[in-house]
């Protein structure tokens, strides 16, 4: 029992070690040996438990993309217990926290676009719209929110629109380090994000024009200028 409990924690360290690493440096820039280093193992006990390098990589995004799958996970515990789209503001709060707390899983996506071209995170990314589908039928989000959309507006796609504008701009403040990139505060910028998901852009009642005609010159006859005549036909 010792022992496994010996095994279980030099596993630990290795993956601590391996995500420090890997959401610093990046995948390639960092071998089995640096890992080992960092984790006070040998590079036998590292690969004792992994296979090899890449092994680490998928597992580290594994535990992130498990974690965003439970009920507790802080966004999911928004969602189910808040009403869609007046707690959006409290979905901002709650990813801030998320993208904060996951900070270095959430580089390894970028890590794994440069260097493996998305190849790990494509089947996690290809099936977010049928999690959403089991969630929030599950937990009765879907029937709620169908009954206030407009017509023809998918709950799934509303929720999930909603989700990738919250997770981008955390992602860029946190993880790029661009504070206030919308101009203002982030709590001011939430709460424009979020009047601007649940009411539109435009003033009540303004029509929306078709791209088409907004950028069809309008031709008007110069002033002065008198149009030439039609010459009749002989």
């Amino acid at each position: 029992m010792l022992q496994e409990k010996r095994s279980e924690r030099s596993r630990t360290h290795i993956l601590d070690a391996a995500l420090i690493l890997f959401s610093h440096r990046g995948y390639g820039a960092t071998s089995v040996q640096d890992i080992a280093d960092a984790a006070s193992v040998s590079k036998g006990n590292v690969y004792h438990h992994f296979a090899d390098k890449e092994s680490i990589f998928r597992e580290l995004l594994d535990q992130y993309f498990a974690a965003m799958s439970r009920p507790d996970f802080p966004f999911n515990r928004a969602l189910a217990t808040g009403t869609f789209p007046e707690n959006l503001e409290e979905l901002g709060r709650a990813t801030r926290h998320v993208v904060e707390k996951y900070r270095a899983h959430v580089a390894l996506i970028y890590v794994d676009v440069v260097e493996f071209d998305g190849s790990h995170i494509r089947k996690f990314y290809e099936d977010m719209s049928q999690r959403f589908d089991h969630f929030m039928k599950e937990t009765g989000i879907e029937t709620e929110l169908r009954s206030k959309l407009a017509e023809g507006l998918s709950p799934i796609s509303a929720v999930m629109l909603a989700t990738r504008i919250l997770f981008n701009y955390f992602s860029v403040e946190i993880l790029f380090g661009v504070k206030d990139h919308f101009g203002k505060d982030t709590d001011e910028a939430v709460r424009e994000i979020a009047r601007i998901l649940r009411h539109g852009m435009l003033r009540e009642g303004q029509p929306v024009a078709s791209r088409a005609a907004a950028r069809a010159p309008r031709r008007t006859p110069a002033a002065g200028r008198k149009r030439p005549a039609t010459r009749k036909p002989r």
